[in-house]
């Protein structure tokens, strides 16, 4: 089944869009300082995650698979998507962590010492990167599946999706959001390791995430 899925789920062309998206963003996003790698990459990132995902079940719409695939009860249908959900999610996943290093070989960035101040190692910035990449990985897919699902058609679930993105990935978003934003991850202050505020906002993807999951069912069996 997993074999079945991740071909389905994960085309060639997929795969090499999201490598070369990857890539590139390594190559052209500027940074001086190994701190902002994590800041230039998380809303990439979740841009890529929703025109990855936008298509996990519409494919069986787009495919003329959707009548056959409605014959299935219930529960295995859920269990394809979920499936598809978590294999592309760990692509995205392993495809931050190996654009986090390329960042390293195409740029060279800095480590930003402040005498007399702790600041977060460059481990120590890898470690946090990753989790918080992946909430906001799973929160930009999920999201995008769902209202690919809602409304048939995955480039509407695409675009609705931006439109949420605009406003958090903002200098407004910021400020009317602040540690509850999508992306406080981005907009933490990496100068003191010792605020946690900014998982406020990636507690809150969880639980957006919680609630699109349950949601998901009832979407599907409505929408076929």
């Amino acid at each position: 089944m997993i074999m079945t899925e991740g071909k389905i789920s994960l085309p060639a062309y997929k795969l090499a869009y999201a490598f070369c998206f990857v890539v590139i963003l390594s190559l052209i996003r500027g940074i001086s300082f190994s701190f902002e790698i994590g800041i230039a990459m998380e809303a990439p990132m979740a841009a890529l995650a929703m025109a990855f995902c936008a298509d996990t079940y519409t494919q069986e719409i787009t495919s003329k698979r959707s009548e056959i695939h409605r014959l299935y009860p219930m529960k295995r249908r859920l269990a394809s998507i979920g499936l598809r959900m978590v294999l592309q999610e760990i692509v995205l996943l392993a495809l931050s962590a190996v654009g986090y290093g390329m960042f390293y070989g195409f740029q060279h960035p800095q480590y930003l010492y402040i005498a007399g101040q702790s600041t977060e190692s460059e481990f120590q910035m890898f470690l946090i990167f990753l989790p918080a990449m992946a909430v906001t990985l799973w929160f930009w897919g999920i999201l995008s599946n769902l209202l690919a699902c809602l409304f048939r058609n995955m480039w509407v679930g695409i675009g609705c999706g931006i439109v949420l993105w605009l406003v958090t990935n903002s200098t407004l978003g910021e400020k009317l959001l602040g540690n509850w934003n999508l992306f406080s991850y981005t907009f933490r202050n990496v100068m003191d390791p010792q605020s946690f505020g900014w998982l406020y906002g990636k507690v809150l993807c969880l639980l957006l995430c919680a609630a699109m999951t349950l949601m998901t069912p009832k979407i599907i069996k409505k929408r076929g």
